[in-house]
């Protein structure tokens, strides 16, 4: 193993302080008469441009005569993420820094506290040699070995000391920057589902029952692992969780997944029911677990083309994330975790995010998908206005796709016959998906016509017919207004505000009240007002949150018949201007699921964790 061809990196976390990764790579036999390295441009299963290569710090080649480096070898950069040297084919040594500063799930990071990275962030690619194995040597460095700090990653391990640092193996560059790493003193949770053996560790300071979230997480992997069948994919797994203040999200890998989230979302002792913060950290895992099946091994073939330095655009994302939305909250019903009211209420909110963007009946999903690059990655103030998301929309895509497969072959078929077939004739041989092959394998699988299903809903921007698909589950669906600000949808007895501005308001730090999003046709927008302007007072008196303008909006008569008009001073930048804002009836965008009558649904009952 050692004596064949291989790339070889030695990882150093040098400098806290200065946030800074040193990194060697060692090349046996370069290309001639030129050798090309790289850095990705994009992480898989985040599609922006992110140019990782910007953090790279003085890329220098050396000579090697054994282990003695000897004369530099000059180097060139080529664009902004390659660089290249003349090689006569005889070893060399690549030296260089990574700042790392980036606490996300997407990037690199190192301070006192932890350090963490992606490989897209840290090891360069010997171009033309990505498919030889990569030896990695993680070494503790003075700092590390005082602080106690150890290593979790899904890398396969050769030699590592009781912490973790030491020798790794990937089988080639793709797999080497599908495991990123996360190092310091942070608390680990064990647990076997399925027979596999899983890990949790947690940075950062938080205070959780453990015992709780060990508990859940069996139920969430043995559900996921039962639903597409034994064995799983994967020999081990590691859950890789950044606790901070205030953030969320996720990003998956091949036996792994990278997590960030508030320490409010974690299980206290002694909470009895699950808050809503910890249902929404438990989706967050079912999520990103479910990518093991669905994009990690089931992917479409465009992006197993890919070498990350371009974007690759597909379609297809309506399914890979879309899917994973709808199933992530399922799961958690199928594992017993929710019950279906609390799930008819997370699927509700979900819908709501939905129906409140005007920006569904401009762009369609595929689109959405094909654009993610600029268009959904990159959103501003006019997004509502004008995208939809494939995560939101395609996960309504897939309620409705499941529902009606059921309903028309009698609950004989659903989309889990669909997901079962794409992994036993797709994730599990390796080939990837066409555009629009999935479209074709659901009415294939199926049996079920849906040609005009996908031109109205997929590539057209109609509303589902959800009114008629939930009415064949006994489910009432229906559009009501806000109750406040903050509404998310879902059944809500609170009596609504009786009109609106048709804007996301916020509290600024200069005690105004700040436009966020304007809708379209909406009363904020007949009166000029634009996002970033900020309220300093509604007739006369000065508004100094948004809560202030809430209980405005509720004072107001439904039953009154004339129109309310409220004259508004507001700055946009430094100048002060005045408006009048014609109120009207408050618009029903937020979504009601309510079961209906005795009889209960055949989809929820099919969904519902099966009885020993």
């Amino acid at each position: 193993m050692h004596s064949s061809p291989s790339i070889r990196y030695t990882l150093t976390p040098a400098d806290p302080k200065g946030h800074l990764y040193e990194v060697r790579l060692r090349i046996p036999q370069p290309k001639q008469p030129v050798q090309s390295l790289s850095l990705p441009n994009w992480i898989p299963g985040s599609y922006l441009i992110r140019d990782f290569a910007k953090h790279v710090i003085s890329v220098e080649v050396f000579n090697l005569n054994g282990e003695q480096l000897e004369e530099r070898v000059p180097v060139n950069a080529v664009d902004k993420s390659t660089w290249e040297f003349e090689s006569n084919g005889q070893p060399v040594e690549v030296c260089y820094q990574v700042y790392a500063w980036d606490l996300s799930v997407r990037g690199a990071h190192f301070d006192e506290t932890h350090g963490f990275f992606n490989g897209t962030s840290v090891f360069l690619a010997v171009d033309g040699l990505r498919d030889l194995p990569c030896f990695v040597s993680i070494e503790a460095n003075a700092f590390c070995r005082k602080q106690a700090w150890k290593v979790a990653t899904g890398l396969p391990k050769v030699d590592t000391d009781e912490f973790g640092f030491g020798l790794y193996c990937a089988e080639d560059y793709d797999a080497l920057i599908d495991y990123p790493v996360e190092m310091g003193t942070y608390q680990e949770i064990h647990f076997d589902a399925c027979g596999v053996p899983h890990t949790m560790v947690l940075s950062g300071q938080f205070e959780c029952d453990v015992e709780r979230l060990k508990q859940d997480l069996i139920k969430i992997c043995e559900t996921e692992i039962k639903l597409f069948g034994e064995p799983a994919p994967m020999d081990n797994y590691l859950f890789q969780v950044m606790v901070t203040g205030s953030d969320y999200g996720g990003l998956e890998h091949r036996n792994s997944t990278a997590l960030i989230c508030s320490r409010d979302d974690l299980p206290y002792h002694g909470m009895t029911e699950a808050t809503d913060e910890y249902i929404q950290f438990l989706e967050l895992c079912s999520h990103e677990y479910f990518h093991l099946w669905n994009v990690k091994r089931i992917q479409p073939k465009v992006f197993q083309q890919s070498d990350l330095r371009e974007p690759a655009y597909s379609n297809q994302l309506w399914w890979f994330e879309g899917v994973t939305s709808y199933y992530d909250a399922l799961i958690l019903l199928r594992a017993g975790l929710i019950d279906q009211k609390k799930y008819l209420q997370l699927l509700a909110q979900q819908m709501t995010r939905v129906y409140r963007m005007p920006g569904r009946f401009k762009q369609s999903v595929a689109e959405s998908s094909w654009l993610a690059w600029t268009k959904f990655y990159q959103q501003d103030e006019n997004a509502p206005n004008a995208i939809i998301s494939y995560y939101t929309k395609g996960s309504l895509i897939a309620l409705a796709l499941d529902l009606t497969i059921r309903q028309q072959t009698g609950h004989q078929h659903s989309l889990d016959d669909v997901l079962l077939h794409l992994w036993h004739h797709y994730g599990q041989t390796g080939q990837g998906l066409e555009e629009y092959e999935i479209e074709r394998l659901c009415s294939q699988v199926t049996g079920v016509e849906l040609d005009h299903f996908f031109e109205r809903y997929l590539y057209g921007t109609e509303d589902l017919p959800f009114a008629e698909l939930f009415d064949g589950e006994n489910i009432e669906f229906e559009l009501r207004p806000a109750v406040g600000l903050k509404d998310l949808g879902g059944e809500n007895a609170t009596p609504p505000l009786a009109s609106h501005l048709g804007a996301n308001l916020a509290d600024s730090e200069h005690q105004t009240v700040k436009l966020t999003h304007v809708w379209h046709g909406q009363p904020a927008y007949q009166a000029g007002l634009a996002a970033g302007d900020e309220i300093v007072a509604i007739n006369g008196l000065k508004t100094g949150s948004a809560s202030a303008i809430e209980k405005q909006l509720k004072r107001m008569n439904p039953a009154a018949e004339e129109t309310v008009v409220w004259r508004c001073h507001y700055f946009r930048r430094d100048e002060l201007r005045e408006t009048v804002i014609q109120l009207n009836p408050a618009v029903k965008d937020r979504v009601q699921l309510v079961q209906s009558g005795q009889a209960c649904s055949e989809w929820l009952t099919l969904n519902s964790p099966v009885k020993a």
